[in-house]
């Protein structure tokens, strides 16, 4: 048990947490971020993007709404800037998938919650699927023992056994991620081959993503929109030149399907080294108002960028006690 969760364990026991919860609000916001509600055995693509059970998140979603002040964008200038005390949280999901709609959205309409969705548009418009989810699908589906040590990295990689392939995922997903721009379609062919497993075929994602009508009804319900590119690349590794495309496209066609300029943006993986200040130029020229990052923290609002709103990521993995920990006291858990 990590020390997180024994502490979290101890608040939850000793009803410190409830203590902690009565003494008010707090000087910040936290922002927490989801991908996926189902079960990961529900298809061949990466586990990892399970964020929580449809159960787990009507509880947690349960839980936002007795226990603070859940806002959507339009609160954020007064928030950040402090006019504003509560137990501010704010949810959002990233990349635009199905079950945001079908299983997530019921639920955040059922406790009168918002939340916003940030769209990878080239998912909505070709069906295709993510390279995440294709990568997880190729070690999944090959038949080989092993990867031998290629150009990408030296060491052989084992396919085989349940710890083996997903072990394989979280590395490949990696080396993916440390890619320059331009290599990224040369490392999937290579993995397609390598793996023996091909690329996944046309059409093979088709339902894993939402309509542009379902997102238009999201929107209707309360719920706010936000871009996450086209493709989604990670910024950072790429041309000003074509971040102003991933970025401008992307809200050209958020604004085609929604009638809305795009005011809201997140970074794909998030990381601190996933934008730069030539991502923060594109956005400030698009007119975005408000981009999240995705590498944990509690958003003070003494110190806060906003294009770098602080994000944390809800995972499939988390107790009930470690995520109401993260509401009780957001300066120590959400780290």
């Amino acid at each position: 048990m990590s020390k997180r969760e024994s502490a979290a364990r101890i608040l939850s026991a000793t009803g410190l947490g409830r203590l902690l919860a009565w003494m008010g609000s707090w000087d910040g916001l936290l922002v927490f971020n989801y991908h996926r509600i189902g079960h990961a055995d529900d298809g061949d693509g990466d586990d990892a993007l399970f964020s929580a059970t449809p159960e787990a998140f009507d509880a947690q979603v349960r839980s936002l709404a007795v226990n603070c002040d859940v806002i959507g964008p339009d609160d954020l200038d007064d928030v950040l800037t402090g006019r504003r005390r509560g137990r501010f949280v704010q949810i959002t999901f990233d990349d635009g998938y199905r079950d945001n709609f079908t299983a997530a959205l019921p639920v955040l309409r059922q406790h009168g919650v918002k939340a916003t969705f940030f769209v990878t548009t080239s998912f909505l418009d070709g069906r295709g699927a993510s390279w995440w989810d294709e990568i997880a699908w190729m070690v999944k589906n090959s038949a080989l023992p092993a990867i031998a040590g290629n150009e990408f990295f030296p060491q052989r990689l084992p396919l085989q056994g349940l710890a083996a392939v997903d072990a394989a995922i979280r590395f490949l997903l990696h080396v993916y991620k440390s890619l320059p721009g331009g290599a990224a379609q040369q490392f999937l062919d290579f993995v397609a081959r390598a793996t023996g497993s091909g690329r996944l075929p046309s059409g093979g994602a088709e339902a894993t993503w939402m309509t542009w009508d379902m997102v238009r009804q999201a929107a209707a319900a309360g719920m706010a929109i936000g871009g996450h590119t086209v493709t989604h690349p990670i910024l950072a590794r790429l041309s000003p030149e074509q971040q102003e495309w991933e970025i401008g496209y992307c809200g050209a066609r958020l604004e085609q399907e929604l009638g809305r300029p795009m005011t809201l943006f997140s970074y794909p993986t998030g990381g601190r080294n996933s934008f730069d200040a030539h991502t923060h130029d594109c956005l400030a020229r698009q007119g975005v108002r408000y981009a999240f990052s995705y590498y944990g923290g509690y958003q003070s609002t003494r110190r806060w960028h906003p294009f770098d709103i602080k994000r944390v990521a809800i995972e499939a993995a988390l107790s009930t006690e470690s995520f109401d920990s993260l509401f009780t006291l957001p300066q120590v858990f959400a780290g």
